[in-house]
């Protein structure tokens, strides 16, 4: 029988310092712009009017940030995660230029390295990757480890060369769009009230509102991202699964609806500009309810633009709980184990840099 099909890379496929460069490239539209609103409910207006992105400097509104990252992501899937159990974090997250309806996207990753785990069936890999434009230009980078299976859990490798990853991105090393007229920003348009200045370090945002993520919603915003990890798209095989016995949701999605959910409170922001670090805590299934609020850990000047701030913020999801009408502590203590770690509750982490535009 000839097999021409990818089963995708294992855990012993990955070696230190190799390359990979992802086919596929996906020339992005319009149409990617409406279908991410469609699933997130996102209202931030630099990213769906025209009008006002000229109006900032912009030829046109360019595509949401997270658009940008989904869609890179998805390219690296076949070749790092489609035989992973769990995506487990990014660090040093970096948007370097916007994307604009008819760019088109290619990415390529280089491993980093690679850790068996202590039962012997999987492994951690740690990636860098680049996402790149037509003009071969930088629009995206970032790192990401996964859990990935081992083709056969019966030999051990002795992998253990888990690589040293930057803890977080400077404010001194932000940057803003060239261009970016962050003063002309209307506040009717945007419907905030709060500038850089009205921010402040310590200070808790719970952004109010929930949203229940259906079956079919993430099964389309993975494959809008063409993102074809087994664990997302195949029930029969995740049925089987002893440790949770149906699909997981793209951890990637719950950072959208979180972020979405996280504008209420943040309206004048102007987009992600770095990720400092991020963890998808718990997993997230269909049918659960995701709740969210920011902590404004510090603030910083962007140094090529002194119209614009950036706010450090810890925006936290999770599910099934309002955080306003009850206590969810972000870690508890396991009582049978005495160790700490996140809340049940929680499934999302991440610490990032929002532009915010100074009152001026």
């Amino acid at each position: 029988m000839s097999d021409k099909t990818n089963r995708g890379n294992y855990f012993e496929d990955f070696a230190r310092g190799q390359v990979l460069r992802h086919a596929t490239p996906r020339t992005v539209t319009d149409g990617d712009r409406a279908l991410y609103i469609a699933l997130t409910g996102d209202r931030q207006p630099l990213f769906c009017s025209d009008a006002f992105a000229r109006d900032l400097g912009y030829p046109s509104a360019p595509l949401h940030d997270l658009v940008v990252f989904h869609i890179v992501f998805g390219k690296s899937v076949p070749d790092i995660s489609l035989n992973a159990v769990a995506n487990l974090g990014y660090a040093d997250v970096r948007f370097h230029r916007p994307v604009f309806a008819g760019d088109t996207l290619t990415a390529q990753s280089e491993v980093l390295g690679k850790r068996e785990t202590s039962a012997g069936n999987a492994g951690i890999v740690w990636v860098q990757t680049t996402g790149s434009n037509q003009h071969g230009e930088s629009v995206l980078s970032y790192y990401r480890w996964v859990m990935v299976n081992k083709r056969d859990s019966g030999t051990p490798t002795g992998a253990a060369d888990s690589p040293k990853l930057p803890e977080a991105v400077a404010g001194m090393e932000l940057r803003a769009p060239d261009g970016l007229n962050a003063a002309a920003l209307d506040r009717e348009v945007t419907g905030g009230r709060y500038f850089f200045e009205d921010y402040a370090a310590g200070e808790r945002i719970h952004h109010a509102d929930g949203m229940t993520i259906e079956e079919t919603e993430h099964a389309l915003a993975t494959r809008l991202y063409q993102n074809t990890a087994k664990v997302h798209f195949n029930l029969h095989q995740m049925a089987a699964d002893r440790r949770f016995g149906r699909r997981l949701m793209y951890g990637g999605h719950v950072i959208s609806v979180a972020h979405a959910l996280s504008i209420n409170g943040l309206e004048n922001g102007l987009g992600m500009l770095a990720w400092n670090g991020g963890s998808h805590a718990n997993p997230t299934f269909a049918g659960d309810t995701i709740y969210a609020w920011s902590d404004v850990l510090d603030k910083a000047d962007v140094p090529n633009n002194p119209d614009l701030g950036a706010l450090r913020l810890r925006l936290v999801a999770v599910k099934n709980a309002n955080p306003m009408d009850e206590d969810v502590p972000l870690r508890v203590t396991d009582e049978k184990t005495g160790r700490e770690g996140y809340n049940p509750r929680v499934v999302l982490d991440l610490d990032y840099w929002m532009a915010m535009p100074k009152r001026g």
